[in-house]
């Protein structure tokens, strides 16, 4: 039997926060499963929208950051990103991230990427913008990010990612498919 698209299978029961900050909340679903067997699943709610951004001036060279995270207790290559608060527009928050990271004001955006970024255990989606019309303004990193900036050839930064250099998997998703969308 296949299933409706349209349909959920699954049927909530109660719901209960079980732990929240200012960028989460985790939710505890009790549930019946598509089998109807009860159960249990936990949502992890995002109170931002995740932004990135591709900047690229006109010999194609890009910028990126690197930066420890915490989470992984290792120092990763990024391309600039960052969240965009409830009520904030994505591309305002994708300007205010490439000024903030790289020191960068584009002209020009054009969003290639709109991601889902867990979505068997999260709520996570995020928007890509591919910024051209590059000029330098300087950066203003926030209290809690101490950066290093690189610029490189774009086709060096899709090397990184096929290197397994860069693993953040928005930056992987939304490098591979500006290659794809500037045809390089």
């Amino acid at each position: 039997m296949k299933a409706n698209e349209a349909e959920n299978p699954w049927t909530t029961l109660s719901s209960e926060n079980k732990y929240e900050n200012k960028w989460i909340k985790v939710v505890e679903n009790q549930v019946l499963n598509p089998a109807g067997n009860p159960g249990i699943y936990g949502v992890v709610h995002f109170k931002n929208i995740a932004v990135a951004v591709i900047p690229l001036d006109a010999e194609n060279n890009t910028w990126i950051v690197g930066q420890y995270r915490y989470t992984l207790n290792s120092y990763e290559w990024e391309i600039p990103e960052g969240g965009s608060p409830e009520g904030t527009s994505p591309l305002e928050s994708a300007k205010r991230e490439l000024h903030e990271e790289v020191g960068l004001q584009a002209e020009q955006y054009d969003m290639i990427l709109e991601m889902q970024l867990s979505n068997s255990v999260s709520d996570e989606v995020s928007y890509t913008y591919l910024a051209r019309g590059i000029k330098y303004i300087g950066e203003n990193p926030e209290e809690d990010e101490i950066l290093n900036i690189r610029k490189l050839p774009f086709t060096d930064l899709v090397a990184m990612v096929m290197r397994g250099e860069i693993r953040d998997a928005l930056s992987v998703a939304s490098i591979l498919k500006a290659k794809a969308y500037l045809n390089l």
